[in-house]
């Protein structure tokens, strides 16, 4: 029975592992990850172009309107549309050209100078939480692989307990209910298998997606150096740090100052815009000989700004609220961002202490008291319950280790992408 325990346990888990046919599992380290994502992954790209697109915006915003070039027939007899029959009949070529109030077009340039630099920012905030994403779906599997690899230990290890109690049974010297409750834990093994197995499957394809691989694509990770965990700077520097690098509070920055050049812009149009021109008219000799002496007309026209209360006015209303709109989302943002490094940093010195004392003092004496509790076992010193849930709390212990270091770099990622920084480590 425990033969065939053993045969579909490790039956099960090779399917598990297997889980695309005819692919073979690529090793990817978590430099190269980040390098697929930065290079290939699709949103990233999309923001980037939107971002290349608004750039060529601001020229446009600062230069005239195109002028105007017309050709026009003046006064022409209806009778017979003859050219020198009355004498005030022409021909007429102008130009005209639209001149916006000084100031006007240099403002429209500064405000969409601003929001190209605020997209600019946006696809590097986006790149931050990009490799943010790509390190915490990375280490997630981390966490897994070294689970399933504990669970396939541990069930080994069980196996042999089980072996154990069938010999003191056979002799006379155990209990049945020893071997049931070790084949029991067994199972128990397996449902945890599959539990974290089908998690893996999830983060494969979410890593994946991030790297614009197929979902389906196998992930082989390499081997992980173990858990020296870095020190961070004080929380404080990291505020400084966070405000001067996140390019999230660059992107809020930005759009109080468009915004200002918006304000400044409406408060311009209390003032005409210009339209100036010039007209040559060509008239043909009268059909006597009299020469008839050519016209040239100069125009200039402008618009009259007088709903000032209800158009002009309101626009300046509309602009300065905009204005501490902007503000007041640069100031909330600013402060989102310092309440999420306190919390990371808090989440960071506890997972960091953590990985110390599973590494240092519980999984150590974990591992002795099992190997006491077996020695204890064979020569009946210890019951066969405690020697089980003995090893079944250094299963728990191994894996919190894991889940621990993982958290921590997690962690990590956080800072680096709320921070905006790399170097946040003393």
């Amino acid at each position: 029975m425990a033969l065939l325990n053993n045969f579909i346990f490790l039956l099960l888990l090779c399917l598990l592992s297997s889980t695309t046919y005819g692919q073979t599992a690529e090793t990817l380290t978590l430099e190269k990850a980040l390098q697929l994502a930065v290079e290939n992954n699709p949103s990233l790209a999309e923001m980037q172009a939107r971002s290349d697109a608004m750039a060529d915006i601001p020229s446009q915003l600062a230069t005239l309107p195109d002028p105007i070039v017309s050709l026009n027939a003046l006064n022409l007899p209806t009778d017979s549309f003859d050219l020198d029959q009355e004498n005030m009949t022409q021909l007429q070529a102008g130009f005209s050209q639209m001149l916006p109030f000084p100031g006007k077009l240099g403002l429209r340039e500064a405000g969409a100078t601003h929001e190209a630099q605020a997209a600019a920012h946006s696809v590097t905030e986006a790149r931050w939480l990009l490799l943010r994403d790509v390190k915490k779906a990375w280490w997630s599997l981390v966490y897994l692989d070294h689970a399933l690899k504990i669970i396939a230990a541990n069930q080994g290890l069980l196996q042999q307990f089980v072996d154990i109690a069938q010999s003191k049974y056979q002799v006379g010297q155990g209990l049945q209910q020893d071997v049931l409750l070790a084949q029991l834990e067994l199972s128990k093994l397996l449902d945890n298998t599959l539990g974290l197995q089908a998690a893996r499957d999830g983060v494969r394809a979410r890593l994946n997606r991030l790297i614009d691989r197929s979902a389906d694509q196998p992930i082989t990770l390499t081997v992980i150096p173990l858990d020296r965990l870095p020190t961070l700077k004080k929380e404080r520097e990291l505020f400084a740090f966070a405000d001067a690098h996140r390019a999230l509070l660059a992107v809020k920055r930005e759009s109080v100052e468009a915004a200002q050049s918006r304000l400044a812009l409406a408060k311009k149009d209390f003032y005409p815009d210009f339209n100036v021109g010039a007209f040559y008219s060509v008239r043909d000799d009268m059909p006597n000989g009299q020469e008839r002496a050519d016209f040239l007309s100069l125009r200039l026209s402008m618009n009259l700004p007088i709903f000032t209360d209800s158009k002009q006015q309101k626009a300046v209303d509309q602009r300065n609220k905009e204005v501490l709109q902007t503000k007041f989302s640069l100031r909330d943002t600013a402060n989102r961002v310092h309440s999420e490094i306190s919390t990371a940093y808090s989440h960071y010195q506890k997972s960091s202490q953590q990985v110390q004392l599973f590494k240092t003092g519980i999984i150590p004496q974990a591992r002795q008291t099992v190997a006491s509790m077996l020695a204890g076992y064979q020569v009946d010193k210890v019951d066969f319950l405690n020697l089980v849930r003995s090893q079944i709390t250094l299963y728990n212990y191994e894996t919190q280790y894991w889940k621990a270091l993982t958290e921590a770099n997690q962690t990590l990622a956080q800072l680096i992408a709320v921070v905006g920084k790399e170097e946040i480590y003393e």
